[in-house]
């Protein structure tokens, strides 16, 4: 006999489709804007950003896909991208001949400091001016349960 399809309630319901709708909305507005004013999707932003808060500006592949929630195939396309930009250059790892590491170069850097202040303020207008200081505190609660029992923490 098979398991008991577990149906949402109407409550959940709503909650998931209010749910799905504002992440996505948030993501594409965002993507929007950081294509436009800086000609970058958000998926190369936060590659960039991953690697300027890295040791010398720099991470291995394996490390950087896990960061970004990343396939390795999906990271790698993006990273020849970035690459052909000038942003980012792949380098052999010193001690283990397999590995690569992506290194954020000056360029890479300057044109996430030319692209951050847009992007933050896009953030702040999107989520953070909509939101009450208590529901801020909420969202983050409940964005740090999500993340601890999706990743298994």
């Amino acid at each position: 006999m098979g398991v008991m399809t577990r149906w949402l309630d109407p409550n959940e319901q709503r909650t998931w489709r209010a749910f799905l709708t504002a992440s996505r909305g948030l993501m594409d507005a965002l993507d929007r804007e950081l294509q436009r004013d800086a000609g970058m999707p958000h998926a190369y932003y936060e590659i960039l950003v991953r690697l300027s808060e890295a040791p010398e500006r720099r991470l291995r592949m394996s490390e950087l896909a896990e960061e970004t929630s990343s396939s390795r195939s999906r990271l790698s396309h993006a990273v020849a991208r970035l690459e052909s930009y000038g942003w980012v250059l792949r380098e052999e790892h010193p001690s283990d001949r397999r590995g690569q590491v992506a290194h954020l170069t000056d360029d890479g850097f300057a044109a996430l400091a030319a692209a951050a202040p847009g992007h933050v303020e896009g953030v702040r207008r999107h989520l953070f001016d909509a939101l009450t200081p208590a529901q801020v505190d909420q969202l983050r609660r409940i964005s740090d349960t999500l993340v601890d029992h999706l990743t298994g923490s």
